[in-house]
């Protein structure tokens, strides 16, 4: 099978949330493309129920719908404020159908491996079945919620263990003494759900962390965020206050409830965001656990000597970067991922982008389209007007990306494609600002979702 030239084309790699963005801003600019996605729709992580997904059936967004939605694609008025995996699915969809994505979009094909064509800066992709394209360029857009980080734990445990992203309902936990693994949102969340079927639940946590709740005097707590980022208030104020707020006005400080005292400054550690975890723990539904120190057979052996009978364990213990269809050689790697500018622009090959590898504690929608909107016109400007895009080069070979907020994060791995969300938007929107491009207008809004009712399949 010989080689098909779409070298006047991009290759878009994924149909989620970041592969959307992408080829709504490359349509609205007029750069080919091919998009390609290996399930039979659009949708990514939240096509629940396919492989590509990491999500549980009862999962919610932890943003809000203002802060999720793309910035020119409102979702429904009558929606809800955090908007259930339905509702994201078809609201994703819809968003596919409003901007003509489909026609351009090759479902049900895999990228097994792309490489640099040898003597240019074109890509060759292969698809499942063998073929091969020569591309223009590539972007990946597939996602960082596909491959398990599970703990290297002594022992052995012969009970039900899986990993969140594999855990879809409740049902297998019906009766069964039951212990989540990990302090992030979905082990919270999984962690309060269980106790509505399991004969008794558990959650291990390794570290201390700050618990936030959903809603704040009846307003979304990303929203107050907002706000404070808005009128510039410093981190230490925001510090300040949101400690004082958290103790007095929210559920209390955690190691009441059992919990380790958080080891880092507030904002230092990715966001939990949970309104029940506290309740749930004061009423004596779940017991707090500290890290695991063996795994014993039925039994788990926990670091302040305490033993129990466990039949499910859920290691919510997040995922690791991974790009299985590029041989590592051409990636060069700093920390735990590729070396890029704005974690877009790959560093060592000018043809090669990445779009929704980022991590805010808001919603990433919107960072995604901002961060489309300065692909498309950085590709734009390097055809049409390679001087106006000389700058922006420049950067890409030799800039730091600074985009913390004077948040020193910590140091691991879940933290490796954090950013501080309000300062990376100025930083995205400041580029775009000085490069030529077309606006993106949306077209008049003639499909958006209609509401959902409880319960409601967008499949």
């Amino acid at each position: 099978m010989g080689q098909v030239d779409r070298s006047n084309r991009y290759c878009i790699i994924g149909g989620g949330a970041a592969g959307l963005a992408t080829g709504r801003h490359f349509a609205a600019n007029d750069i080919g493309f091919d998009l390609i996605e290996k399930e039979d729709d659009f949708g990514g992580v939240w096509n629940f129920g396919k492989p590509c997904s990491a999500i549980y059936r009862s999962v919610h967004m932890i943003s809000s719908k203002h802060y999720s939605e793309y910035p020119d694609y409102p979702a429904p008025q009558e929606w809800p404020i955090f908007l259930r995996s339905d509702q994201a699915l078809e609201y994703l969809r819809s968003y596919a159908r409003h901007f003509d994505l489909y026609k351009s979009t090759e479902f049900g094909r895999e990228v097994v491996e792309m490489r640099p064509q040898e003597g240019s800066d074109r890509w060759i992709v292969r698809l499942d079945g063998g073929e091969e394209r020569i591309y223009r360029g590539v972007v990946v857009a597939n996602g960082h919620l596909s491959k398990p980080n599970l703990p290297s734990t002594p022992g052995n445990f012969s009970g039900l263990q899986m990993h969140s992203g594999q855990y879809k309902t409740p049902d297998c936990l019906k009766g069964k003494r039951v212990l989540v693994v990990g302090a992030g949102n979905s082990g919270c969340d999984i962690a309060v759900e269980a106790i509505h079927h399991a004969a008794k639940v558990f959650h291990s946590t390794r570290r201390g962390y700050f618990y936030w709740p959903k809603f704040v005097w009846g307003m979304p707590v990303d929203e107050w965020a907002e706000w404070f980022l808005v009128l510039r208030v410093p981190l230490w104020a925001r510090r300040f206050f949101g400690r004082y707020f958290l103790k007095w006005a929210s559920a209390g400080s955690p190691e009441d409830y059992g919990l380790p005292k958080p080891d880092h400054k507030m904002f230092e550690s990715h966001f939990i965001i949970n309104s029940t975890l506290m309740y749930h723990l004061g009423h004596g539904d779940i017991t707090a656990m500290p890290d695991i120190k063996e795994l014993q057979g039925e039994k788990v052996v926990f670091a302040d000597g305490r033993v129990e009978d466990i039949d499910v364990i859920i290691w919510a213990t997040g995922f690791e970067l991974s790009f299985p269809f590029i041989d590592q050689k051409y990636l060069k790697w700093q920390k735990a991922q590729p070396d890029m500018f704005m974690n877009i622009f790959d560093r060592t090959n000018p043809n090669l982008f990445f779009i929704g590898l980022v991590q805010t504690s808001t919603g990433n929608w919107p960072i995604m389209d901002w961060q489309s909107r300065l692909l498309a016109r950085y590709i734009l400007a390097r055809e049409t007007a390679p001087k106006r895009v000389a700058f922006l080069q420049k950067l890409i070979a030799n800039a730091k990306t600074d985009a913390s907020g004077g948040i020193r994060f910590q140091d691991v791995s879940r933290h490796s494609i954090e950013f501080e969300h309000f300062i990376y938007r100025q930083k995205l929107q400041r580029l775009i600002r000085k490069l030529p491009g077309k606006a993106a207008r949306a077209p008049e809004l003639v499909q958006r979702p209609a509401a959902m009712p409880i319960g409601a399949s967008a499949q």
